[in-house]
């Protein structure tokens, strides 16, 4: 008997019993205009070297400028960044307007007050469905004490 693939609803459910933190992903334009996008499929992949993967949705302004980019960066969410995590998720805006950020050592936009930011080179890219997944070598890395902004059955969570 051939295994039949589970539905839609029924996969999005299942994977949201996943908690997850809360990261926008960031690149720059060729014209140097930053550009990001909230992300919660990101993870680490390798201690040797340090690897990390996200995973961009086709439909997506960002891929493009993803795919064009040989950087990007990773700007982790602390609990008290829901604004950031909704601003970012918003399509049809300039997702950086009203929102400050600085280039860091490979000119990845980094967005100031993050809990934590990784600087990727990027390594590979291969298309997994409906996504490209992004996997990038950590440049830099930086952090803070604090607690982290997650996601679990469809609505922001926080640590207790």
């Amino acid at each position: 008997m051939q295994p039949v693939p589970v539905d839609k609803v029924q996969f999005c459910r299942a994977c949201g019993k996943f908690a997850t933190g809360i990261a926008v992903l960031t690149v720059r334009g060729p014209q140097g205009a930053p550009h990001g996008m909230t992300v919660n499929s990101f993870t680490s992949v390798s201690l040797t070297p340090p690897l990390v993967l996200v995973a961009v949705d086709h439909k997506t302004r960002v891929l493009g400028y993803m795919r064009a980019s040989d950087f990007f960066g990773i700007n982790i969410l602390a609990e008290d960044q829901q604004h950031l995590s909704e601003h970012f998720a918003r399509s049809g805006q300039d997702r950086f307007s009203n929102v400050s950020w600085s280039p860091g050592k490979t000119g990845a936009p980094l967005i100031p007050g993050v809990l934590a930011y990784v600087e990727c080179g990027l390594r590979q890219m291969v298309e997994a469905g409906d996504h490209t997944l992004f996997i990038g070598e950590v440049l830099q890395a930086s952090w803070r004490e604090g607690q982290p902004l997650l996601y679990f059955n469809s609505r922001y969570k926080h640590l207790r």
